[in-house]
């Protein structure tokens, strides 16, 4: 290679490419000793470009290259004599197949140059959809669809998504949340274990460090959460070389579908800040990514709410300081993700010391700047079809004993563990399923569905399936037609959810008639109407909300919205209000059937007295 040096100009971190020259900025002491490694066609070294000490300034090291060859640079930095790869790197070489065992366990990577491409975007622009109206689903995209019934190598990529975006759209998705698709390595290496101090005493120096087997051990890190190259989409994610092509053609067909991108960003605490908020910067820049669920404990909050490229970008997190919470800004986008919703929504399903008072504060929660996002299933944890079908976790197949993942669980197996023919212990299970959405759809926050949870995906039993890269981890989509009747309610309530937005008003309910509209916007009832309070004693009320307090798309206020719920084993009556002149009550939902949606109107036959069957939720209109 002829090539000629001279300092860098410091502007921007990574590659940079002007006319016939590269400029080379990274993190760097004056006291390193730092180079640049180019590599050839078959990874090979070609050259190696010293960096002089006198290139720094503060901590950061800048050279321009000029001479270099047009095209893709494959390139690492070294520093004293270790390799590393650039953080601000665009594209990573070397992981294009998934878990390839095959390539050594060092110098794995190089950093592809000149990425991203261009792309046309078609006039794309961000859907921007107000909380009241989003619907989220969290998904691997390789756990997403590798059963999914798709051929070749679109199996397990970001085409394969975009291929089940109708499926999506059809059960009222508006929101996908990615788990992380930066490039990330999921090959797990033996680490290098120190002697316990006890050990040492009489240890000879060599002995002080174990010995390393430099094979993989096997397992694979299959969800990500571990320090990435936070610029890079996944390669192995995508059916083509272009990774990036592919990620972008995604989000652009998302957005057509008026659908919403999220990725979720996992950051330990080492990780300079820096690189941080400009890794944010560079997904909404140049992938037109809507959202970000941000994820550790050292991670610049405030100042990413803060930036004004990001003020329009959605963050979800699991608290935000009180100075982001002071002004009411006309575009909602901060949202608290946290499992603050799961556990009070488990324990009065299964029984175990459920609190109707918490569960119900937690249906109304909503807040005038933010958001909460509600999720009765994660990644971490049982799916919600397992909380119904195990009371333990099973985790032997990831070979840790079962110590590994969440011993808090709050599920119950309806009497049998596992899968079972018993027809009374099916019922219930469907029974709860059919329960945990009407539920999760009727609270005022914003929903979440786990993938794979609309049709009962399971895991039998293993509730930590971060190294399962098989038929354990991915979702079963044959499941579909088995429960075909969860499927059809998901969408239902979805439609429900859009068609009546006083259940997901970005108004915190007031209890209270401080619009004068003749009802209060929220109020509750027992075997008598208009309760003050809700008997501690009790597991079951009647929740009513008062449409006129909201409006529609259209301009008309929306129906009387009553619920509920009886977690009692038996059937409970509850009192209904006397509805204005000419209003009847109507039924929209009764899980108690396995038809639990009413497609057609159907009035209610008792208008003062509401039958709910035990464990089982009814919803009706007033209209």
């Amino acid at each position: 290679m002829d090539y000629k040096i001279k300092e860098g100009n410091y502007e921007k971190f990574g590659l940079v490419r002007k006319g016939d020259a590269a400029i080379f900025t990274f993190e760097g002491e004056k006291e390193d000793d730092c180079s640049i490694l180019f590599y050839g066609k078959n990874q090979e070294i070609i050259a190696k470009v010293k960096v002089p000490e006198a290139y720094c300034r503060g901590s950061v090291r800048s050279v321009c290259i000029c001479g270099l060859p047009k095209g893709q640079l494959k390139y690492n930095y070294e520093i004293n004599g270790k390799i590393k790869i650039d953080d601000y790197a665009k594209s990573i070489v070397g992981r294009e197949k998934w878990n390839d065992t095959g390539r050594e366990a060092k110098d794995y990577a190089v950093c592809g140059g000149d990425i991203p491409r261009e792309f046309d975007w078609q006039e794309d622009r961000q859907p921007e959809l107000p909380r009241n109206k989003m619907v989220m689903y969290k998904l691997h995209v390789r756990n997403f669809s590798m059963d999914a019934g798709l051929r070749g190598r679109v199996k397990g990529t970001f085409r394969a998504v975009q291929e089940k975006i109708p499926y999506l759209k059809s059960l009222g998705i508006t929101t996908i949340e990615f788990m992380p698709v930066y490039e990330f390595e999921e090959i797990i290496m033996p680490k290098q274990v120190e002697l316990p101090e006890y050990l040492r005493w009489e240890s000879r120096e060599e002995d002080m460090i174990q010995p390393v087997d430099k094979k993989p051990t096997g397992k694979i890190n299959c969800w990500g959460y571990v320090s990435g190259n936070y610029f890079a989409p996944k390669v192995s994610y995508s059916s083509i070389p272009q990774a990036d092509i592919e990620w972008k053609t995604l989000i652009r067909e998302l957005h057509k579908n008026g659908m919403e991108c999220v990725m979720e960003m996992f950051f330990d605490e080492k990780v300079n800040q820096n690189i941080i908020l400009d890794a944010l910067r560079y997904w909404v820049r140049e992938y037109h990514v809507d959202g970000f669920h941000l994820l550790g404990t050292s991670i610049p909050v405030t100042a990413i709410a803060q930036d004004l490229l990001l003020s329009r970008t959605k963050l979800y997190y699991t608290d935000f300081a009180p100075v982001l919470l002071e002004k009411k800004k006309p575009y909602h986008r901060l949202y608290i993700y946290s499992d603050e919703y799961l556990y009070p929504a488990r324990k009065i399903l299964n029984h175990m010391e459920g609190d109707l008072k918490e569960f119900l504060c937690q249906q109304r929660k909503q807040h005038e700047v933010q958001g909460f996002v509600n999720y009765l299933a994660n990644h971490n944890g049982f799916t919600l079809g397992d909380v119904f079908r195990y009371c333990e976790k099973h985790n032997e197949a990831n070979g840790e004993e079962n110590y590994d993942g969440n011993n808090w669980n709050y599920s119950n197996n309806c009497g049998v563990e596992g899968y079972t023919r018993k027809k009374y212990v099916e019922k219930m299970r469907r029974r709860q399923l059919r329960n945990a959405f009407t539920m999760l759809f009727t609270a005022q926050g914003v929903p979440l569905i786990y993938g794979g949870d609309e049709f009962a995906n399971s895991q039998e039993g293993n509730n930590n399936t971060y190294c399962q890269d098989n038929r354990l981890g991915w979702m079963n989509w044959k499941n579909r037609e088995t429960y075909g009747f969860l499927v059809s309610l998901v969408g239902n309530l979805a439609k429900f959810r859009r068609q009546h937005p006083v259940i997901a008003s970005d108004v915190p309910m007031q209890q209270s008639d401080y619009a004068r509209k003749g009802f209060p916007d929220l109020s509750y009832h027992g075997e008598n109407a208009w309760i003050t309070a809700v008997p501690m004693d009790r597991q079951a009320v009647g929740v009513m909300y008062c449409g006129s307090y909201v409006k529609r798309e259209d301009g008309t206020a929306d129906d009387f919205i009553y619920i509920g719920y009886n977690f009692h084993s038996g059937r409970i009556n509850l009192a209904l209000p006397k509805l204005p002149e000419k209003k009847k009550w109507y039924w929209a939902v009764n899980t108690a059937r396995e038809d639990a949606y009413f497609t057609e109107e159907e009035k209610l036959e008792n208008q003062h007295l509401l039958a709910v069957e035990g464990q089982s939720i009814a919803v009706l209109i007033g209209k």
